[in-house]
């Protein structure tokens, strides 16, 4: 079966595939106007002709960037009369309470798009007041005039019953069949107003951007006689259907990012790791999600851009951690002196000064030149040269002169900034979360993931840190391991032990079906895949509940011993504490179904004993590690001449294809026999 994974980021397009027998890699610029461009050029640069794919596997940065850039369809929000205000009121709470300068999200649609429809439904899903058609159709003049290219639909209590929503959506589709029209129980069947409200809003506002890139995407591979299947990587960390991801854009918000998760994930099972941190340092961003027995961990909710101000999301998500920094962050002086470094990317184009695009803005990767931890002549496998003497020019400029100081002082300043900046993501996902990051070793992937690793993980104490073998386009190798995955959901809000069993059993069965019916939409068979079930709990009083897997109806109905012991072990172990004499209460029913590939060729290659090519070499080059004034001399190797045991001490520089590793002074690198790299740092761990 001939499989790619491609993976379209912020600076570079990845990707990784299993053709003919062998592994095929290829990595270029991202061409931000047509993205289609740059999985052409990969293609290409692999030697992958698309007649002869079985699948492509496909994430992207499309639409988390729409919605960080707030580059969206003009959208309009229809809700229920007298709830016009949930969105733009939001949640009461002050996330930053001594933050002077805190500011509230700002939604995605003003107040004068947003419209009311006289209906209502109760909680329990009986009707209050019917559905006026007329009234829907009355609105179309206004969404005309507003010039709206989305809409959507977000009624009150729609999750119990969504027949008006349906209703809306008919005259809608019929009326206006140009408009992405986005109806919430379609997306999000649960209660939480606000959150629900917002989610819907953002799969309407990404919605003809995305749709438009996918249907671009399709009609390019199928031109080239493509004739297999193309999916879309989820947040979730599973994969989807085309169509589907045209419908439910809001899925793919994370879409790249996850794919590498997943790929840390099974290597720490492969390598029997209970637990430790995926770290991906991309051209925009660095990501760190914590990996418990193989799995990252899956959280229900989620906040695009600051956690303060951004729009929440109410869908599942790998749980990672993200902040601006990356290869591209632009380093920056503001008007006190004070040395910052991003959030802001020079993206693919124009890309870092060292690029020779013109850029005069200083970045990471200009200042990791600087400190002659990158080889400007290897960069991209030689496939791109680097100039040094711009990469100067703008630090000095934009960075030295402001600070007094000469270019590689300042370019110091600016790695150490970035390392800080990334390490409170991996600080965010272990010591934050009670976990002693001692106990845990760091896989860091990436383009930029194997150079900065190291600092971060001395920072915080982490004692090993393992660099998988193609760690420049990993998240497109994780591609290649995941499963199709579909998460349903239904609000039921009941005591343990007083729920009704034919109402359990009506969420069950509804559950199911929906299941069933998106199996047969995207030709899986049913027999191959996996249905289970889990139910939000918590103790009365509390707000937020835990998801804790269930058997069937008699787990909630019957004797709550089960359920209540799992409960109490899982609110323990997250809290530090349980309460196993509270009231018990479930808020929603979940169906996690997904259906497992049927090759396991990326997890096979991952386990397969370490070839080394040519002979092994070894060159010498100053390189800055601490004091800008004092390079220290150390050994530069490259990593597929490497034969497995090889062991190298720092202070040296490993350099591959896809990314540079930095080995520090006293730190310890040997290749396993599957060739990662096992990285044991010098004074770290408990010892």
């Amino acid at each position: 079966m001939n499989i790619v994974g491609v993976d379209i980021g912020g600076t570079f397009t990845d990707l990784v595939g299993h053709v003919d027998g062998r592994i095929v890699t290829s990595k270029t610029s991202t061409v931000p106007s047509d993205p289609t461009r740059g999985i052409a050029d990969a293609l290409r640069l692999a030697g992958c002709d698309p007649r002869a794919l079985d699948e492509i596997l496909h994430g992207s940065t499309v639409a988390i960037n729409t919605v960080l850039e707030r580059k969206g369809a003009p959208t309009a929000l229809i809700t229920t009369l007298g709830f016009r205000d949930v969105y733009a009121i939001g949640r009461s709470n002050r996330i930053e309470a001594f933050n002077l300068f805190f500011k509230r999200p700002q939604p995605l649609v003003p107040r004068d798009r947003t419209f009311e429809v006289d209906e209502r439904v109760l909680a329990g899903g009986g009707v209050l007041t019917p559905l006026d058609d007329a009234a829907v159709e009355a609105l179309l003049p206004a969404l005309d005039a507003a010039g709206v290219k989305a809409v959507a639909v977000c009624l009150l209590h729609a999750y119990a019953n969504p027949a008006h929503e349906r209703r809306i959506g008919d005259i809608l589709r019929r009326a206006r069949p140009d408009l992405f029209v986005t109806l919430s129980h379609e997306i999000l069947r649960e209660y939480r107003e606000y959150e629900r409200t917002s989610t819907t809003v953002l799969n309407a506002y990404v919605g003809p951007r995305v749709g438009g890139y996918l249907r671009r995407l399709d009609g390019f591979l199928r031109d080239g006689a493509f004739a297999g299947q193309l999916r879309i990587m989820r947040s979730n960390g599973g994969v989807m259907s085309v169509a589907l991801a045209q419908e439910q854009p809001v899925s793919m918000m994370e879409s790249g990012p996850v794919a590498g998760m997943i790929g840390a994930g099974r290597l720490a099972r492969l390598m029997g790791l209970p637990r430790c941190v995926g770290f991906d340092m991309g051209g925009t961003t660095a990501k760190a999600s914590l990996i418990t027995d193989g799995m990252p961990a899956i959280e229900a909710g989620y906040v695009i851009g600051d956690p303060a101000s951004g729009q929440p999301m109410q869908l599942p998500v790998v749980d990672i951690v993200e902040v601006g920094a990356g290869g591209g962050s632009i380093a920056w002086v503001d008007d006190t002196g004070g040395l910052h470094v991003g959030p802001r990317s020079a993206g693919a184009d124009p890309g870092p000064a060292c690029y020779g695009k013109g850029a005069d803005d200083p970045v990471v990767t200009d200042a990791n030149l600087l400190l002659g931890r990158i080889n400007p002549r290897r960069f991209l496998n030689g496939g791109m040269a680097l100039d040094t003497a711009a990469a100067e020019r703008a630090m000095r400029a934009k960075v030295g002169d402001r600070l007094g100081l000469d270019a590689t002082a300042a370019a110091a300043g600016v790695v150490r900034i970035a390392d800080t900046s990334m390490s409170l993501a991996v600080r965010a996902v272990s010591v934050d979360k009670g976990v002693d990051p001692r106990d845990t070793a760091l896989i860091a992937f990436g383009g930029g993931g194997p150079l900065h690793a190291i600092a971060i993980a001395r920072e915080i104490f982490v004692p090993t840190v393992i660099i998988p073998k193609l760690p420049g386009a990993f998240s497109a190798l994780g591609m290649l391991m995941a499963a199709w995955r579909q998460d349903f959901v239904q609000t039921l809000i009941g005591r343990i032990g007083a729920l009704a069993a034919d109402g359990v059993e009506a969420v069950f069965a509804e559950l199911a079906a929906a299941g069933r019916a998106q199996l047969a939409r995207d030709g899986i068979a049913e027999g191959t895949a996996d249905f289970r079930f889990l139910a939000d709990l918590r103790y009365v009083g509390q707000e937020h509940a835990i998801p804790i897997p269930v058997e069937g109806v008699a787990t909630l109905t019957g004797d709550a011993a089960v359920v209540r012991a799992r409960f109490d072990a899982e609110h323990d172990r997250r809290y530090g504490q349980s309460a196993p004499s509270e009231t018990l209460e479930v808020v929603a029913l979940r169906l996690v179904l997904t259906a497992a590939r049927g090759d396991t060729v990326a997890e096979d290659w991952l386990a397969q004993p370490w070839e080394a090519e040519g002979e092994m070499t070894v060159e010498e080059r100053a390189v800055v590690f601490d004091d800008p004034r004092a390079p220290v001399p150390s050994r530069v190797h490259w990593r597929p001449s490497m034969p497995a045991g090889t062991v190298v001490t720092g202070p040296a520089v490993i350099e591959e294809p896809s990314s540079t590793i930095l080995i520090h002074p006293g730190d310890r690198a040997e290749v396993a026999r599957e060739g990662h790299l096992i990285v044991t740092l010098a004074g770290n761990g408990r010892g």
